[in-house]
């Protein structure tokens, strides 16, 4: 079934993209398959090794990135299933993540001694990939608010080996009520928050039906009062990736202006090894703080994949 934007949609986008030639680029990519791009589970194998199994199976690879090996893009076309039930899948030497939900966890530099919040971790794309650069050093909180959510969460944990994670089950502003009760601060904070996936087209073009401003608007709401909690567990010093999977400004540098205005915080630059865009200072009737231009867009027509917003917030001392 064929699902199409609605025009106010429509309109949206178009306002945010720089020309003509720009927003058909968007329109045409968000129309075709995703690229297949997994990472590579480096608790149980290296890139190398994977790379090898891989090819032996008879899928071409590609490691685009020189600094992270462990991201790979299959280049040629798998059967319905192929990819989720190879051996190596199975076993967790990979896990199928879309390449630009692996940029939040790279941004936000992690080292080993990092304690680390993942106040929305399910499924445990990101998790898992922390604990991978983490080495299972440190500690890391993943936090999420459902049974079924939280099951799988654990599952995919179990199956990638990773043992520095505490899996919690609470909403998200209840549990940082309660750490915060018990002083307890975080070197390092992903706040990958519930959005409206407008980024996920691609994947899911489910999102033009159910999708509306009201909505967009609500999360919006919800978005400023789980980042402001997230951010009060801070260290001082300390950094919080606040990311979303969609493009509206109202759950991306709205929410971050919010943050800017009610704490003493600062925007950091971020480094990725993907092509991004600067964050809105100004649209329609907002204006935002020229500290926005450090937050960092991915749109679907600029690398080939899913759409996401990331900015990198330190706490000041």
């Amino acid at each position: 079934m064929k699902y199409f934007p609605k025009p106010i949609f429509v309109e949206r986008i178009n306002s945010l993209l720089r020309n003509e030639a720009d927003r058909e680029n968007f329109w045409r990519v968000v129309r075709t398959e995703s690229l297949i791009s997994i990472r590579c589970n480096t608790l149980k194998i290296s890139p190398a090794e994977l790379r090898k199994k891989l090819e032996h199976r008879g899928w071409r690879i590609e490691q685009p990135y020189e600094k992270n090996p462990e991201i790979m893009i299959i280049k040629n076309k798998l059967l319905p299933g192929e990819l989720g039930k190879a051996p190596e899948h199975l076993l967790g030497y990979y896990y199928i993540q879309e390449l630009s939900s692996m940029m939040p966890i790279l941004a936000l530099q992690l080292s080993q001694k990092n304690a680390l919040l993942d106040i929305a971790a399910s499924p445990g794309s990101k998790t898992t990939q922390a604990s991978a650069l983490m080495e299972n050093r440190g500690v890391i909180i993943a936090n999420d608010i459902s049974i079924g959510r939280i099951s799988i969460l654990a599952a995919n944990l179990e199956k990638i080996g990773c043992t520095n994670v505490i899996v919690t089950r609470h909403d998200g502003v209840v549990l940082c009520e309660k750490l915060k009760k018990l002083n307890f601060k975080f070197d390092k904070i992903l706040a990958d928050v519930p959005c409206s996936g407008e980024g996920n087209i691609r994947n899911n073009p489910k999102t033009f039906k159910i999708w509306s401003l009201k909505a967009v608007q609500k999360l919006s709401k919800m978005q400023k009062k789980l980042a402001s909690s997230a951010l009060k567990l801070l260290k001082p010093g300390g950094e919080m990736l606040y990311s979303t999977c969609t493009h509206s400004p109202e759950e991306n540098e709205c929410v971050v202006q919010h943050l800017l205005d009610n704490f003493r915080v600062a925007v950091q630059d971020i480094k990725l090894p993907i092509k991004t865009r600067s964050g809105l200072t100004e649209w329609q009737n907002y204006t935002f703080s020229s500290e926005l231009k450090k937050a960092r867009r991915i749109y679907p027509q600029d690398n080939n994949t899913e759409g996401f917003f990331l900015c990198k917030i330190r706490k000041e001392e």
